[in-house]
């Protein structure tokens, strides 16, 4: 809920429903989780999520606030996770069978760390990690960007952890599907007016047909800069 560039978006509105809900029911639609938990913190304003997993009967973790390497590790070990799939809140319009296909060539390859990797849009973000490699990077992990993200420490690591990636998209990565700015949140209400239908999960190749027909979409939150966040860790390292 503290996004500085979009405070309380998870619990934003979309087509009816929060964001966090759209988010848990897509990956309900995935046939390779046994379920989802939202690792969220102890902050006061994020009593609000915890509330709405209260509601929605979501299990709920409440962890650190920077640390959320700590975090993750901590969720996954007290609901006995392994592996662990890592979808952001922030993306309401994450494709179940993608999520699908990048956990079967996790568990086919006997990788340690993978994920969708490419020219993906924005907002399709989807990794996997054993449980035993999650545990080594919250042990290790000493960077401000490797304990504020939970990826990077084995990202940088090939030589300790098997890493490997799915490539499904090309020249796909000026899309943004996700939710960090006012201009994301313009965009999303118009995709899941024009798809949303309970029920029955949109998706990236709908998407990418509505944007075919309709291609000035794309220009509501173009220039945006990806990964922000992930950035500004970095630029903090230094």
């Amino acid at each position: 809920m503290g996004s500085t560039r979009l405070p309380g978006k998870v619990l934003m509105p979309l087509a009816g429903r929060p964001v966090l809900a759209h988010v848990v029911e897509r990956l309900s639609y995935c046939r390779t989780l046994s379920g989802a938990v939202v690792a969220t913190t102890t902050e006061k304003a994020d009593d609000a999520v915890a509330a709405f997993c209260a509601t929605a009967n979501v299990p709920c973790y409440r962890g650190s606030l920077h640390d959320v390497l700590d975090r993750y590790h901590q969720a996954a070990r007290v609901h006995d996770a392994d592996p662990v799939v890592r979808i952001t809140a922030d993306c309401p319009a994450i494709d179940p069978t993608i999520v699908d296909e990048v956990v079967t060539g996790f568990l086919t390859g006997g990788y340690d760390y993978y994920g969708l990797s490419g020219e993906f849009p924005d907002g399709l973000d989807c990794t996997v990690f054993s449980f035993a490699a999650l545990a080594r990077a919250w042990r290790e992990a000493k960077l401000k960007s490797e304990r504020e993200h939970v990826g990077p420490y084995m990202e940088k690591h090939p030589e300790l952890f098997k890493i490997g990636g799915y490539k499904k998209f090309t020249g796909l990565s000026h899309h943004r599907w996700t939710l960090d700015e006012p201009r994301d949140y313009e965009f999303l209400q118009i995709i899941f007016a024009m798809l949303y239908r309970e029920g029955h999960p949109f998706l990236a190749s709908d998407v990418l047909a509505l944007l075919g027909l309709e291609p000035e979409l794309l220009a509501i939150n173009s220039n945006i800069i990806r990964n922000e966040g992930y950035l500004k860790s970095l630029a903090e390292d230094r």
